[in-house]
């Protein structure tokens, strides 16, 4: 029986990741994991537990690192599952611009890349799996058949993210979230461990011109080429 293929969706902040893997593992009866929910939980625990003031308290949040449960949960009426911080659904909480501002540095910390790692690479082991992130391709599951990059420019990504925002009911301003989005690219693609690279075998997809129909049947069209 074919247990499906591993799908590993890469690419830079708001490009529209979570998005087209959700609709994937819908179509194609897959588990969706979102990576960047994972590590957005870890930053929000960090804010919450005042290890996040100035600066980052990064060797606070290593020692704490066994006190964070993560899991995936998933709802019904959504048709994909949210993230739970130690047993508490905190899929708004994680979308927040404040977390936004520290997920990225928060993701540098090679202690945290390596739990959650572990975790995504268990999830993943039986196949039939659509997981996007900025490692998925190059470390998480560098052997997976079909690998994605995705990018769009940073006005584009802005403007999705700042729409999604307001659409949500959050007191934003699109300046904020352009230099938000720009300092990500800076941290993800710089970090020591585990930086945002197209793996060589990966196919990019500039969609900052594209629809969503387009680009799902583009895509689609990838995948069952390899099935």
């Amino acid at each position: 029986m074919n247990k499906g293929i591993t799908i590993a969706i890469d690419g830079f902040s708001s490009t529209g990741k979570s998005t087209i893997a959700k609709q994937l593992a819908k179509h194609l009866n897959y588990i969706y994991v979102d990576t960047g929910a994972m590590y957005r939980a870890v930053a929000l625990y960090a804010i919450n537990n005042n290890l996040i003031q100035e600066d980052l308290k990064k060797e606070l949040l290593i020692n704490d690192l066994d006190k964070i449960k993560l899991n995936f949960v998933y709802n019904d009426s959504l048709g994909f599952a949210e993230m739970y911080l130690n047993d508490i659904n905190v899929e708004k909480e994680i979308r927040t611009i404040e977390v936004s501002k520290w997920v990225s540095k928060v993701a540098a910390i090679s202690e945290v890349r390596k739990k959650l790692v572990s975790a995504q690479q268990e999830m993943g082991k039986n196949k039939g799996i659509v997981m996007d992130g900025r490692d998925i391709g190059t470390v998480v599951f560098p052997d997976a058949e079909l690998k994605l990059f995705m990018t769009a420019s940073a006005d584009k990504r802005a403007k999705r993210r700042y729409k999604e925002l307001i659409d949500r009911g959050d007191d934003v301003n699109y300046e904020e979230i352009l230099e938000n989005v720009q300092e990500r690219d800076r941290i993800d693609s710089t970090r020591e461990d585990s930086p945002l690279v197209k793996a060589s075998d990966a196919v990019e997809f500039d969609n900052s011109d594209m629809g969503l129909k387009e680009q799902f049947e583009r895509i689609l069209s990838l995948v069952n080429d390899i099935i």
